[in-house]
């Protein structure tokens, strides 16, 4: 009897010892996520690595929500100098050439070991791998980043609003010109002549250099090469979109004047101050919850051509962490990245779902038949360029959204106001030619 016991006893510990043992063999990641549109994303988030850790015991998540994307770089940038950086984050895809500068980051062509591991790398929208990979020193490409909560600019319109106007309410304007002839059958006044009722509102606080191509972008204008060392501030069509911009507001006075908010847009929009606005993909599923009325979503306005940068954030994996963590990042990112975490992802935000296979998941399909508006994002990726991404690029797109500001306040003429942010830009990219 007493050898029986001590039989059990000593199971029941080396038992115990094992689950201890695999408790402390848990990799963690620390895993820093910015939050910057609408929705109660961190909720969303919280599900996906809950449910990540349930299948993948061996290896725990901390989510740290960082802010904005300023605030998230910002902090990651500190961290990685103090010797603290996360495992991972959630980034810009504009932040890639920062990260890359500072050595902060590991390519994942270094973590992918396997055949399914590299045909996964590749299985991401090319429009999208723009932000995410540079040139190689030996040929083909690098990848530094994996998209992840991805966009594009779209405009979105009140039906009703177009119906009260005379306006067909399934037809958005297609061109520049149909979009200043609709905003002013949209512009509402009192008698005293204040407006009630904006036609169009393009923010411009935030990103402004982001709304800013989808001027520069329809206007067939780039505002920097792939290699991220020069920028075209200055070039004509650069000039031509921000003269549009700024005669929406004091020429056609159909576009609230100076600096409009970011943040506020899609509330301006639910409280049907305005009747066009343009936001990004990812505040799709925030319209949809919050709009009491009927809306479309189109793609932006053409000029000279279709089109609109990317947008959103990457995934990187930072060089702190150890092979152990950089493969528990992997497989993490792996799976947040999959068709359906994808597709799940997607129709839970409006963020673009980042690859074809994702849009082909019964989730996807069923979701948009009963809701076409996804379909106008990914359809209009195969006319979308790369967001503004340099070397130092915080400092360059400071230059250009001080004189995108500039000029929407009247303080600088558009051309003035291009110029000078190019002779800054010039001089910051100096030393990276």
């Amino acid at each position: 009897m007493n050898l029986a016991k001590i039989l059990r006893t000593t199971a029941m510990a080396a038992a115990f010892a094992a689950m201890a043992g695999a408790a402390q063999a848990a990799t963690e990641l620390t895993f820093y996520y910015p939050i910057a549109v609408g929705g109660a994303v961190t909720k969303i988030i919280d599900g996906m690595t809950a449910d990540f850790e349930k299948a993948n015991p061996d290896i725990k998540i901390k989510p740290v929500y960082a802010g904005s994307y300023q605030d998230t770089i910002t902090k990651i940038m500190t961290a990685v100098k103090g010797g603290d950086a996360p495992q991972l984050a959630v980034a810009l895809s504009t932040d890639m050439f920062t990260l890359i500068d500072e050595d902060a980051i590991v390519p994942f062509d270094e973590m992918a070991k396997t055949d399914a591991d590299k045909a996964w790398m590749k299985s991401f929208y090319p429009g999208f791998m723009a932000n995410s990979q540079t040139p190689a020193k030996a040929g083909g490409m690098t990848t530094w980043g994996i998209p992840f909560q991805r966009s594009t600019i779209v405009l979105y319109w009140n039906k009703e609003m177009f119906k009260e106007a005379g306006l067909d309410p399934e037809v958005p304007p297609k061109t520049w010109a149909e979009m200043t002839a609709m905003a002013t059958k949209l512009t509402k006044r009192d008698a005293s002549g204040n407006v009630t009722q904006w036609g169009v509102q393009i923010p411009s606080s935030g990103f402004p250099y982001w709304l800013f191509q989808g001027l520069t972008t329809p206007n067939d204008a780039m505002l920097m090469n792939a290699a991220g060392t020069e920028t075209y501030f200055d070039k004509p069509g650069v000039i031509e979109a921000l003269q549009y911009w700024v005669d929406l507001s004091r020429k056609e006075k159909v576009h609230p004047p100076g600096i409009v908010e970011w943040g506020t847009t899609p509330k301006d929009f639910f409280e049907k101050k305005v009747a066009i606005i343009w936001t990004t993909t990812g505040n799709l599923t925030n319209v949809k919850d919050n709009a009491k009325f009927p809306f479309g979503v189109g793609m932006l306005p053409a000029n000279k051509r279709l089109g609109s940068p990317t947008g959103g954030g990457n995934f990187y994996v930072f060089k702190k962490a150890s092979p152990e963590q950089r493969a528990a990042a992997l497989r993490f990112i792996e799976w947040m990245t999959s068709p359906e975490r994808a597709a799940a992802w997607s129709i839970a935000t409006g963020y673009v779902a980042v690859s074809p296979a994702a849009w082909e998941t019964p989730a996807m399909k069923a979701y948009v038949k009963d809701f076409a508006a996804p379909l106008v994002a990914r359809d209009q990726l195969q006319y979308a360029v790369a967001e503004l991404s340099t070397h130092d690029n915080q400092r360059v797109t400071k230059a250009l959204n001080d004189g995108l500001q500039a000029a929407l306040t009247g303080a600088k003429s558009p051309a003035d106001a291009m110029k000078d942010a190019q002779r800054e830009a010039d001089r910051i990219l100096k030393d990276y030619r």
